[in-house]
């Protein structure tokens, strides 16, 4: 009788003594200022429309800008992480996005409102690769990421809420200034962050796997992110829209999605927790069984509880998710460079839910929109599934 091969082993790799949650907030925040838009992008969207009489497509065409040049840029990093320091990198790159953010409170004209925030997404884009390199090569890359949801989502929340209460009594401007204070916390927040971080992993870890086999990983890893965050975004987007379309309360919309981005945080809370003690594959099956479920509760947004837990439930997976979907491109690179591509790969994702929900939404048509992100879900799901096991075969559970 032959005997199976044995599977290769990704070995974990021993913390140093720096290397703990502090560190992983630490980075959570300089990761979020280059593309904290992404998370308020509901608010965004709904103060261009509401504060300087965008339509929709124009709206959803400047949130989606802002996005593609961030996955442009997110791209870029690929190829200069390992070429640069980061900590320079990152001061220069976050005096631009400031100086962008500020600049783009005086402007009113779409055309060129769209123009300005694509740059705005390059430079935040390349920060936010920058930043996902060095977080790859730490202890636990699915908690250090798991760290950057809770902090999004919770930062989200407080955006989601109250900023659309704002730009009726300041304008839109307010949205933007936003964004330039937190750039200004995440850079001073560098100082507080050692210069000597963590080692990469061993090279031995990357060669212990099948090539083949850890490219067909990789790319089932790449492609069920992109479908995630494209459909969750293309929701997200214009969540505000649907729930008035609904007869909801501008008042109830914004309470409504701010206490849904904070108990969604706890999603990411549970990937800080568990790790990888039950592997990866049975955790998203349920994750995403609760997304299906959450997505499908939007059909009946008229009802104020439907809305509520449906925006809830999504929360909570689409911080779940994600931290474990870069967990496991992380595992695979001990460079970092394939968690910056996973970077440009969920932002190609982001910016694509809005462009596509916009042109779809048309006068107002929510029940297709909700039919395509279900697609896209359901698709995504195929994928991180077949990564999942796969992953879950390579590496012990921890």
């Amino acid at each position: 009788m032959s005997e199976t091969p044995a599977q290769p082993v990704i070995e974990a790799t021993p913390a140093l003594a720096i290397d703990g949650f502090w560190l992983y907030l630490l980075f959570a925040l300089l990761a979020t200022a280059g593309f904290f838009y992404i998370n308020i992008m509901a608010a965004i969207v709904d103060g261009l429309i509401t504060g300087l009489d965008f339509s929709n497509a124009q709206a959803g065409m400047v949130g989606s800008a802002n996005i593609y040049g961030a996955s442009v840029g997110a791209l870029c990093a690929v190829f200069v992480v390992r070429r640069v320091e980061w900590r320079p990198a990152l001061v220069i790159l976050f005096s631009l996005l400031m100086a962008i953010d500020l600049a783009s409170t005086v402007i009113r004209d779409p055309t060129v409102l769209i123009a300005v925030r694509a740059v705005h997404g390059l430079i935040g884009g390349l920060s936010v690769g920058i930043a996902y390199s060095v977080m790859a090569r730490l202890n636990s890359p699915d908690r250090a990421f798991g760290v950057l949801l809770v902090l999004q989502f919770g930062l989200g929340g407080l955006g989601v809420m109250y900023l659309p209460l704002l730009v009726p009594l300041y304008g839109a401007q307010i949205l933007f200034f936003v964004l330039a204070t937190l750039t200004a916390i995440a850079l001073v927040s560098m100082l507080a962050i050692p210069k000597r971080l963590c080692k990469n992993r061993s090279r031995a870890e990357l060669e212990a796997i099948p090539a083949s086999y850890r490219k067909l990983t990789v790319i089932l890893s790449l492609l069920a992110l992109f479908l995630f965050q494209a459909g969750n975004m293309a929701l997200a987007a214009f969540i505000i829209r649907l729930g008035e379309h609904a007869h909801l309360t501008r008042d109830f919309i914004g309470q409504a999605l701010g206490w849904a981005t904070w108990i969604g945080a706890a999603g990411a809370g549970l990937v800080i927790f568990m790790g990888t003690r039950f592997g990866r594959l049975r955790p998203l099956i349920a994750a995403f069984l609760l997304t299906f479920a959450g997505t499908a509760g939007f059909f009946w947004s008229e009802s104020q509880p439907i809305f509520m837990v449906a925006n809830v439930g999504t929360a909570i997976t689409w911080s779940f998710v994600v931290p474990y979907l870069f967990g496991m491109i992380s595992r695979l690179d001990p460079t970092g460079r394939l968690a910056a591509l996973g970077g440009f790969v969920s932002k190609c994702g982001l910016a694509s839910g809005p462009l596509v929900a916009g042109l779809l939404l048309g006068e107002d048509n929510f029940d297709l929109l909700i039919w395509v992100a279900m697609a896209a879900l359901a698709l995504s799901s195929l994928a991180a599934f077949a990564a999942a096991r796969q992953v879950d075969q390579l590496e012990p559970a921890t």
